[in-house]
This record gives structure tokens, C-alpha cells and sequence, in this order.
């Protein structure tokens, strides 16, 4: 259930999206199941969290760097989002104790595999985090790309440009961890690559 800050910014966002960027879902009856999942996203743009969460009728978690949560009124929009401020210099047990418990409280969590932004739209390599949350969280994977942040506001920009952007849902799936060979983090790292593929396979 979404709190109230929640709806009205979503609601508020989700009309900007429309709007500006001729904003759709690929795929949108796949994004209509109950329980848990990791939510895991190619990542370009400031854009690209918000612009997922407005795809779902419920409320989604995310992940924000700890600093932006110094200031006051993002601090405050933060909180009430019910993001999960993670340290990227020195991640801690904290934010995965959070998610694990927002996973087996059924919720769904939004994950972007490459850590960072692309400096070019393409989709990066994985790093092994995303593949950590798998293995411990039991939860099944949703892959989705987005099209089009990239030309709306890639990383650098100061403001938004013109462009289309288009979210398109993949298959749900729940990898079967015993199927890996691996172990820790060469384990974590398999998975993040299976996924980062299942991202990057997805099209328009």
C-alpha cells in the first residue's frame, strides 16, 4: 500500500512522464503479480529510478547514496519513499539486512546491475551486488529496460532534452541456485552476468 508522499509524487511524475516524454510500458501485464521481486534495470539516468516505479500499482523500494540524504528536503522525500540509503564507498550489512526483510515481506526492490550510469547508453558489465541480493534473498527476477533516458538526460546533463522513453517488462525468473557451479562471489557474479543478459537482450 503507498504511503501518502509516495502517491502524490508518483502520480505528480508519472503525469510529467507522459507529458514530456511520451512515456509507455512494454509489456505492462507482466508487471501484475503479487509477492516479491528484484526489479533489475539498465541504468543511464537520475531519471531511470522514478520512471520504473511509476510502471507499478504498488509501492517499490530503491536504493539511494547515503550523502544525498544530508540534505534536508531530498532527506525528507527520501524517507518517505522508504528508500535504502547505501554507502557505495563502504557498503555495509545494513542495506542488505533491509532489503533481504523488504524481499520476505513480499515487497519488490528496484536494483540496477551496473552500479552506476552509462556513460554512453550502453548497457555496462554487471557488478556481483545485484547477484548477492539473489542468493540471499530467495526472491525472483524482473528484468526491464529503458529507452530513451539516455537522450532525455544522460549523465552529465544539466537539463532534460527532448526524447521518447519506453519501459519494456521482461519474464519473471527464479534462477535455480543450485544449477551454479560457483560459490560466493564468483556465485553473486554469475548471476549478476545472467541477469545484466537478460536486460540487455530485451527490445523495443
Amino acid at each position: 500500500m503507498m504511503n501518502l508522499s509516495y502517491w502524490l509524487c508518483r502520480r505528480i511524475f508519472r503525469e510529467l512522464a507522459l507529458g514530456l516524454f511520451d512515456y509507455r510500458v512494454v509489456g505492462a501485464e507482466k508487471l501484475q503479480f503479487s509477492g516479491p521481486a528484484i526489479v533489475a534495470c539498465n541504468h543511464v539516468s537520475f531519471l531511470d529510478p522514478p520512471l520504473v516505479g511509476i510502471a507499478f500499482d504498488e509501492m517499490v523500494y530503491s536504493f539511494a547514496r547515503k550523502t544525498l540524504f544530508d540534505h534536508p528536503l531530498a532527506g525528507m522525500i527520501l524517507r518517505s519513499w522508504q528508500v535504502i540509503a547505501v554507502d557505495r564507498e563502504k557498503p555495509d550489512a545494513a542495506s542488505l539486512k533491509a532489503t533481504i526483510r523488504l524481499l520476505r515481506d513480499g515487497k519488490k526492490v528496484v536494483m540496477f546491475p551496473e552500479g552506476t550510469r552509462s556513460y554512453d547508453g550502453v548497457p555496462r558489465a554487471a557488478e556481483a551486488g545485484v547477484g548477492l541480493f539473489i542468493a540471499k534473498g530467495n526472491a525472483p527476477v524482473l528484468p526491464v529496460r529503458l529507452f530513451g533516458t539516455h537522450e532525455a538526460f544522460p549523465r552529465g546533463a544539466k537539463t532534460l532534452r527532448p526524447a521518447k522513453i519506453t519501459l519494456v517488462v521482461g519474464d519473471l525468473w527464479q534462477p535455480d541456485l543450485k544449477s551454479y557451479k560457483e560459490s560466493g562471489k564468483e556465485l553473486y557474479q554469475s548471476l549478476a552476468d545472467d541477469v545484466m543478459r537478460r536486460i540487455a537482450e530485451l527490445r523495443v
